[in-house]
């Protein structure tokens, strides 16, 4: 860019420059907003900060060094002597814009501003405050990592270079947000990922036109892959740097916000959102077990209630030797008056026990599921067997390991429920037949949602059904289209 394109280049009159960043900042309005007043080697200088992000140490170690220059030493090229010879600190660079600058002060980075000296100094000494890499709460094993991604970006770059080490590993920053400015960085393998999708979510990046990103990550892909009346996730949220490594192994492409603690994974199928990192941290014959098992609460989480209210409600359609199923006492309330008071029920409880501090929330769950639901029963609102099924759907969907997922699948339960209530056999029938039907045409970034199930792909289908052995998994899935398919 050339000095006329700038947007407010910087000056060689040092109060104007001065005058210009004070205003701009708000130095005078705002008690963080740091300018201090210097004089080293016979020049004026001005360091601009934010309190809450400087390194102090850094900065004292800075103004030690400059205390020993001397004034014959800035007489020539000052900017070549500071940068090259005189600043004791790796992360330094130049920057002619004064707008740029000011972005960079708000972002962390101490800005120095010299007499004479037409660009501004640009020190990175930012620290933001940041807690451990804790195990996430949402996702933990018995065996494994306990560290997990924290609202810092740098550290949770770190976090997953520190796991894949190949010189192809890229990590891109990019800025989003006309006032938050927030830090977004792209990770992805290069000679693995596949360019198009890769040169398809910067480019959605690039198009994101908005104040600030309030929510982060969930801002993030609402702008990049809207369909915003789909309740089923078209990304997966992670908190843990092994599950994000292995995904960019196989070909995904991570997406990482300042200040959120989960990262994005695109692209991904229905499946990918059943799998979880404990399946991979015992025996296989033990990992199938455990997958098998899960799919089965999903399924029963969606179907179940559904498929009994139609039984309950159309006796003709049993066999003898189910005739037992149904309610043996139908309650006051009609069956799908039961199932959504109850549906609604268990929601609330489920807000509840957010907002309840953690000490009580074990209380506040003993209260709920004895004395309400026992209750419910004497007096003749439910049902036992209402208050039963609906407790098994409710672990099926505790069960499912993402919880996008989990609540995707308690609305269209909910859907299938109320079709079922009104329309009997042709609700069901249609509702499950609109289900699948909105599954199978969903696609991101051109990797079909129910792949390998739809298309079908016998090997890759055994893959997602079963947890295969390690030694065996020899290719990466298709569907992402990996420049390298062989592991």
């Amino acid at each position: 860019m050339s000095y006329d394109e700038l947007v407010h280049p910087a000056s060689k009159d040092f109060d104007q420059n001065i005058a210009y960043l004070s205003r701009e900042l708000g130095v005078d309005k705002s008690f963080d907003l740091i300018r201090i007043d210097l004089e080293y080697g016979g020049k004026k200088m001005a360091f601009f900060l934010v309190d809450g992000f400087a390194k102090d140490e850094a900065l004292t170690q800075i103004q030690r060094e400059f205390m020993r220059i001397k004034d014959e030493e800035l007489t020539v090229d000052a900017l070549r002597t500071l940068v090259r010879s005189k600043i004791p600190y790796v992360e330094i660079d130049t920057e002619k814009d004064l707008e740029k600058v000011i972005d960079q002060v708000l972002a962390g980075p101490t800005a120095v501003v010299v007499e004479g000296i037409d660009e501004v100094i640009l020190i990175d000494t930012r620290t933001y405050p940041v807690r451990g890499p804790e195990e996430p709460d949402t996702e933990q094993v018995i065996r494994g990592a306990k560290d997990g991604f924290v609202e810092t970006l740098v550290m949770n770059c770190a976090l997953a270079r520190r796991r894949v080490r190949d010189r192809t590993l890229r990590n891109e920053f990019m800025t989003v947000g006309r006032r938050s400015k927030t830090d977004i960085c792209v990770t992805y393998i290069e000679d693995i990922a596949d360019p198009f999708i890769v040169t398809e979510v910067k480019k959605a990046l690039d198009r994101i036109d908005t104040d600030g990103l309030p929510m982060g990550d969930k801002t993030i892909e609402e702008y990049l892959f809207g369909q915003h009346y789909n309740p089923y996730p078209l990304v997966r949220y992670t908190e843990r740097p092994d599950v994000a490594a292995a995904h960019l192994f196989e070909g995904h492409i991570i997406i990482m916000v300042d200040g959120s603690p989960s990262v994005i994974i695109t692209p991904t199928t229905f499946w990918h959102h059943l799998q979880h990192a404990e399946e991979y941290r015992q025996k296989p014959i033990i990992g199938i077990a455990l997958r098998l098992v899960r799919f089965s609460a999903v399924w029963v989480s969606i179907f179940l209630l559904p498929l009994w209210l139609l039984l309950a409600t159309n006796q003709n359609l049993l066999p003898e030797t189910l005739a037992y199923i149904g309610p043996n006492e139908t309650g006051s309330v009609p069956l799908l008056g039961q199932f959504i008071i109850a549906e609604i029920g268990i929601e609330m409880l489920r807000m509840a026990a957010i907002h309840t501090p953690s000490a009580l929330a074990t209380a506040l769950g003993l209260v709920a599921a004895i004395l309400i639901g026992q209750v419910a029963i004497d007096v003749g609102l439910f049902s036992p067997e209402v208050v039963l099924y609906l407790a098994v759907a409710a672990v099926g969907s505790f069960a499912t390991p993402s919880y996008e997922m989990s609540l995707a699948n308690r609305l269209i339960r909910v859907g299938l429920l109320v079709a079922t209530g009104f329309f009997n056999v042709f609700g069901y029938v249609i509702g499950v037949t609109l289900l699948f039907l909105l599954l199978t045409t969903m696609k991101v970034y051109h990797t079909p949602y129910l792949w390998p199930f739809m298309p079908f792909s016998a090997r890759s289908f055994r893959d997602v059904i079963f947890r295969s052995p390690i030694p065996l998994k020899r290719q990466r899935p298709k569907a992402i289209h990996p420049l390298d398919e062989d592991r």
